[in-house]
Formats: structure tokens, sequence, C-alpha cells
């Protein structure tokens, strides 16, 4: 089993964001992964954050591990792909229940793909908790929100 904690951030909402994953390689060693969009979401964020961190396994020559446990402290991603809304949406013609059609729907789509993939499990934890891995993929997220803000001159 594999851990990545994920994050993501956003100034403006839209405005410039970044986001971070953070792969647990054992208690002493990760692999940070990072990205930033000059203009995007919050939830475009928690979203990348996440594509990005399966799409690494997915990219390796090495095997996949046998099952990728993924935390992030976005309900609406861990929701999402846990109580089955984005199968539903997905039947749907990705549309939500009140027929209005989803938000951030190419990266749904490109979600629910990559998780036919690869064994994920994604799991809900508070920010800010304490946990180290978890504020890590926090300040990755951060850091690449600012790299974007200067870029655009926020």
């Amino acid at each position: 089993m594999t851990k990545v904690y994920t994050d993501g951030a956003c100034a403006g909402n839209p405005g410039p964001g970044g986001w971070g994953a953070i792969i647990v390689l054992n208690e002493d060693e990760y692999k940070v992964l990072r990205g930033y969009e000059l203009k995007t979401t919050n939830n475009r964020m928690e979203l990348i954050a996440v594509i990005n961190a399966i799409e690494h396994f997915l990219k390796r020559e090495e095997p996949l591990p046998k099952r990728i446990e993924i935390y992030s402290d976005s309900a609406y991603v861990v929701n999402t792909v846990n109580e089955e809304w984005i199968k539903k949406w997905r039947l749907n013609g990705w549309k939500k229940a009140d027929k209005m059609e989803v938000q951030n729907k190419d990266l749904w789509i490109l979600l629910s793909k990559l998780l036919k993939l690869a064994n994920v499990k994604l799991i809900k934890v508070k920010g800010h908790s304490g946990n180290r891995f978890n504020e890590e993929a926090d300040r990755v997220a951060v850091q690449m929100r600012n790299k974007a803000k200067e870029e655009v001159g926020v």
C-alpha cells in the first residue's frame, strides 16, 4: 500500500491556484509533486492534486502499488468518489440531481477513467490537524499558489 497526501490552494476562487501531493515512501522520506494554474478554483486544484498523484503511478515503469491511499481534506473530492456521486453523474450525462451540469466535468471524466486503472482509496482527513504529510501538502499547495500569484502580478 502507498500513501499520498494531497491539497489545493487558491486566491480569489477563481484566481491563481496551486496544488501539492506528497507520496510517502517511508516515515523519513517522501516525494513531492506540485503545480499551479493562473486562473482556477480551489476545487479544481484539489482535484488536480489527486489526478496528478494517480497519473504519477501510471506513468512509472515500476508496477502499480496494490493499493494507493490518497488522503485529502477536500470533502468535495472524497465524497464525490466514496459516495459514488461520480458514477451517478456519469450515468446522468454529467448532470447532478438538480439537472445542472457538473462543475469541473473535464477533471471528473479524467478521474473516473484513472480510478478504473488503479486501486485507489480516497480518505477524508481534517486539514491542519497536525499530520506532517498533510501539512506538507498544504505548504506546497500554498507555495505553488503564491508562485501563480507572482506570475499574474496579484
